[in-house]
């Protein structure tokens, strides 16, 4: 169980070899640092056209187990029964390494561990954001900021988790950070990530293992109330990591200036249009 990665497709796609990396809260001294060219591309994914696609999730495998520690500890990952729960207004964190503002801006990746809370977004508010999008779908979670534009995923955040305190007081990963919007990462657009909660067979099927789990016990609108206490990210993962250097799981750093309800910004109306030329990018 403790030898398997899960990370965005894009990351793996069309790379011979990768690095992962474990139990770091700085990118220049992990704990453990593995090479690895065992990747297992979700078979939806087209890893020739790359890019922005609906089941943009990986897993890597490793050739030995990982020892885990206090900084390496295993992702529970949203169960089957989980799946198409809807996490609108939900309190959730996602975390890593990527740029703290846009490559266009000067943005540089993160060498410390950041975080920031995310508001959980539905696909149909998702879709009025991105209407011309064909990769928002039943299997796609979408979050926004919560408190300040400037907290969000960014390019070099793919394959990292999206995380919630669910109703039994745990961490779920509900998300695979998957796509962002031209318009920035600084923006009011949500962000897109996968949800794991629809792929259970495949991973059976890669791994032997079965990472499901039983989640009678939550009811779903529960997780509401138990995420939005949440104040604190868990250790990373072992096994929700992104493969390459570049490319860590990451996030900005909690927002510390709150906006007010007139610069949150809001999606289109049903009758109104969104910004032109404003797309779903690969992070």
């Amino acid at each position: 169980m403790n030898k398997w990665v899960l990370t965005a497709a894009h990351c793996p796609a069309n790379r011979i070899t990768f690095v992962v990396r474990f139990g770091l809260t700085n990118l220049t001294r992990p704990e453990i640092l593995v090479e690895s060219a065992n990747k297992y591309i979700h078979p939806d994914y087209d890893e020739i056209r790359a890019g922005v696609q609906t089941a943009d999730l990986a897993l890597v495998g490793l050739d030995h187990h990982i020892e885990y520690s206090a900084n390496v500890q295993p992702s529970r990952l949203m169960s089957s029964a989980q799946k198409n729960i809807n996490y609108e207004g939900i309190q959730m964190i996602v975390s890593g390494f990527g740029r703290t503002d846009d490559l266009w801006n000067g943005g540089a990746a993160s060498e410390i561990l950041l975080w920031v809370y995310q508001r959980g977004v539905s696909n149909e508010e998702c879709l009025r954001w991105y209407p011309t999008s064909q990769v928002i779908k039943e299997e796609t979670i979408c979050a926004g900021y919560w408190d300040n534009p400037s907290q969000s995923s960014c390019q070099g955040d793919s394959g990292g988790p999206l995380t919630i305190i669910d109703a039994d007081g745990e961490r779920t990963q509900v998300g695979i950070v998957s796509f962002g919007s031209t318009a920035g990462c600084n923006s009011p657009f949500p962000s897109g990530y996968v949800r794991p909660g629809h792929y259970h067979d495949w991973f059976t099927e890669v791994t032997g293992i079965n990472f499901d789990w039983d989640s009678d016990a939550i009811i779903p609108g529960s997780s509401e109330s138990s995420s939005s206490e949440s104040s604190e990210p868990s250790s990373e993962s072992s096994e929700s990591s992104s493969e390459e250097d570049d490319a860590n799981p990451s996030s900005e750093e909690d927002g510390s200036n709150p906006s007010s309800e007139e610069d949150a910004g809001s999606p289109p109306s049903e009758k109104e249009e969104a910004p032109e030329k404003v797309r779903v990018v690969e992070y």
